[in-house]
This record gives C-alpha cells, structure tokens and sequence, in this order.
C-alpha cells in the first residue's frame, strides 16, 4: 500500500530523479527549500516510487508575485470557474512501474482532503500524462486546454488546465 508523507530529504528525492534519467529543476527545488511541506513523497514498502511538488497560488499573481499571463488567467477564472487563492499541483511523478495500481487515485484523495483541512476550496493542475488526465476527469475536475509551459524534462509544451472546486 502507498503512503505518503510531507517534507522528506531533497538530496533523496534529486537521487530517485537522477535514477530515472531526469533532474530536480531551480523552481522545484526552490518551492521544497522555502516550505518543505510542499513536497510529498510517495513510498511502498519504504521504498521512493513517486513524488508531488504543490504550492498555494492565485488566478490574479504567481507565487513569485509576477502578474498572471492574460491567457492563463482567463482559462482559470472564465472557463474553469477558479478565482482567487488555490492549491496548485505543480507535479507529480509515478515510477512507470508502479502505474495502474490505484496509487494516483489514492493520491488525489489524500491531496483534496489535505486541501480541505489547509481551508482551500480549489486544486489546479496543469497536465499533459494521459494517466493523470483520466484519474483528474474522473474526479471531476474541468479541463481546458491551451497554456504552454515547460515540462518536467525541459521540453516546452501546451499542457491541459484541469480544476477541481472542493
């Protein structure tokens, strides 16, 4: 079974990363270092097979305090209904090897009642994994397309938008 726990020590999860071809990217690293509660690790066994980064945000400003671009603010609060403060899902990754055993879903439970208990009524997530795709659907989340970001590898893509009001 999974669990999951906050915080967790970088050097670990910069290890597991590297193990699978990839790198813990300056904003990532900088979101664990300023609150190490925005990182949850995923273990089976004890054993790192996941993580998730998440922060607090709004649809007005980026946690850095840059003005949100026109065309995200506009998907966040015309065609998903979001306004003002949220939790955003700033990534997620499942080892391929644990995948279809029911730990993303048990994820997205664990996270929205953690939302709950911070006093937030609403999730972001912007995505592009099919797999995530599906499990945010089928909790209900909306999704909207079109924003561009770079991606966990550092390949610049258009991501989904999916939201979910709690």
């Amino acid at each position: 079974m999974v669990e999951f726990t906050h915080g967790g020590n970088i050097e670990e999860l910069r290890a597991h990363l590297e193990n699978l071809g990839l790198g813990l990217g300056e904003t990532e690293e900088n979101l664990i270092m300023e609150k190490p509660e925005r990182l949850i690790m995923w273990r089976e066994d004890g054993e790192l097979v996941g993580h998730t980064i998440w922060h607090t945000s709004n649809t007005r400003e980026h946690p850095n305090g840059d003005s949100r671009e026109p065309d995200d603010k506009h998907i966040l609060e015309e065609e998903l209904g979001i306004k003002g403060a949220f939790i955003e899902l700033h990534e997620i990754w499942l080892a391929d090897t644990y995948r279809g055993r029911g730990f993303g879903s048990a994820f997205f439970q664990y996270f929205e009642d953690m939302v709950r208990e911070k006093g937030y009524d609403s999730i972001v997530y912007y995505a592009d994994h099919p797999a995530a795709m599906s499990i945010c659907l089928k909790r209900g989340y909306r999704q909207a397309y079109g924003v561009e970001l770079d991606g966990i590898t550092g390949e610049r893509s258009r991501y989904y938008v999916l939201a979910k009001r709690l």
